[in-house]
């Protein structure tokens, strides 16, 4: 005998009995296993029937949540497809089956079982969600307070696993936000060190610029003094003296020009550059100085070309330091690789390297600062005013050295991004 039974609200003796099976059960949102395996035990207990299973049903397939009996180990997921589980998800109501063995219309049963019964678990919504399934391995009949009775209890089961995926919810909106505030924050305390920076330079530009308009302007009088000095007739002593002199004041001149340089707003002049040609345009000035004359420059384009937005002669400034310290960090007739590479990201990395003695870590993390220098006529401001330029540009300057492959400066610069039509 087949019966589809409508829910009731008929609350008799055996409601009451599962009320207080399920009032000594204690649930909690990270307890969800063991509260529905204390239901799928209760509904067997309560219906004196062989097994019950609590599953959660999505996307045609179920997965059992909580067993009366002991099913193995891992997870035990099925097709809805063909099964009574899946006739009561489809109906939304419950399935009463006395022998599905000779009622296989509604669904195919475990082997060795004949009586079923199947409720379906709604949410507040009226959404269905599972099931609470029962097996007996015997024909038998359930009765309207026995259905009521697993009613209570799926109506329970629901609840719990409904919450507890309100409250996973919340755990991962919880992370998101976390997350996002953890993000934010960061983005603020880097905004705000850049507009601490920023306010810095700009009082230090200012007292900088005053700075030196009061020493260059006496300091061109002693040069201009000093150079009449070189059209009269001097012995070699007093030439000497005035040639130290007169070269002492001009390197005072230049460190002059670069502090104002590195002190000032850095303010581009931004052009499309195609960086490999923009490299070999610039060998041909650099093979000419001084510091490369011993040295071979080999330059490895990348194999596509790369555009970038740049300022093509302070970008120039950059590299030429950067090339003019690693000619002066080997030996003569050593060679200085110099490398384009497509980077992730929308960069590309532009290498000089060299073969050179390795940095020491602690002066490695001192190059970049201003007024550091280990070269004895160095101003100490050469990497610190192109990593400045570098980073006008968005891009990123970083130095690497070790004793197996010398010394590698890294700029790191953004590409051009194609749009494409369509």
């Amino acid at each position: 005998m087949v019966k589809q039974v409508c829910c009731k609200n008929n609350y008799g003796s055996a409601k009451r009995r599962a009320i207080a099976f399920l009032s000594c059960l204690n649930y909690r949102s990270g307890e969800l296993s063991s509260y529905l395996q204390s239901i799928a035990c209760g509904v067997s207990e309560l219906l004196e029937i062989d097994w019950s299973v609590v599953t959660v049903c999505q996307k045609d397939f179920e997965r059992v949540l909580a067993s009366s009996i002991d099913m193995g180990e891992g997870e035990h997921v099925y097709s809805l497809h063909g099964l009574l589980t899946g006739t009561v998800i489809e109906i939304g109501r419950p399935l009463a089956v006395e022998d599905a063995v000779k009622n296989p219309e509604y669904g195919q049963i475990p082997e060795g079982y004949y009586a079923y019964l199947g409720i379906p678990l709604k949410t507040a919504e009226g959404k269905v969600i599972g099931t609470i399934c029962s097996f007996h391995r015997q024909h038998r009949a359930f009765t309207p307070e026995e259905i009521q009775v697993a009613e209570v209890f799926a109506e329970r089961a629901a609840t719990a696993i409904d919450n507890y995926y309100l409250y996973q919810q919340q755990c991962e909106f919880n992370q998101i936000l976390e997350s996002e505030v953890e993000k934010r924050t960061v983005e603020l305390r880097t905004a705000q060190a850049k507009l601490v920076e920023q306010e810095r330079l700009a009082a230090i530009g200012e007292f900088a610029a005053m700075i030196v308009h009061e020493i260059r302007n006496p300091l061109t009088t002693m040069l201009m003094g000093l150079k009449y000095f070189q059209k009269t007739s001097l012995n070699p002593a007093s030439q000497e003296r005035l040639s130290l002199a007169l070269g002492e004041a001009s390197r005072l001149e230049n460190l002059l020009s670069e502090i104002l340089l590195y002190a000032k707003p850095q303010v581009l002049q931004l052009d499309e550059l195609e960086i490999n040609d923009f490299i070999r345009e610039l060998l041909k000035l650099i093979w000419g100085m001084p510091e490369a004359l011993e040295q071979e420059i080999k330059f490895i384009a990348s194999p596509n070309p790369i555009k970038i937005l740049g300022d093509k002669d302070k970008l120039k400034q950059v590299f030429i330091n950067i090339v003019r310290n690693a000619c002066e960090a080997v030996s003569s007739g050593d060679v200085i690789i110099w490398e384009v590479k497509n980077s992730s990201l929308g960069q590309v990395s532009i290498n000089v390297c060299n073969g050179g003695e390795p940095i020491p870590a602690e002066i490695l993390s001192q190059l970049t600062q201003p007024f550091f220098s280990t070269k004895s006529n160095g101003t100490g401001l050469g990497l610190a005013i192109s990593k400045r330029i570098v980073h006008a540009h968005g891009g990123e300057l970083s130095i690497y050295s070790d004793a197996a492959s010398g010394t590698t400066v890294t700029v790191q610069l953004p590409v051009v991004t194609v749009r494409k039509m369509g």
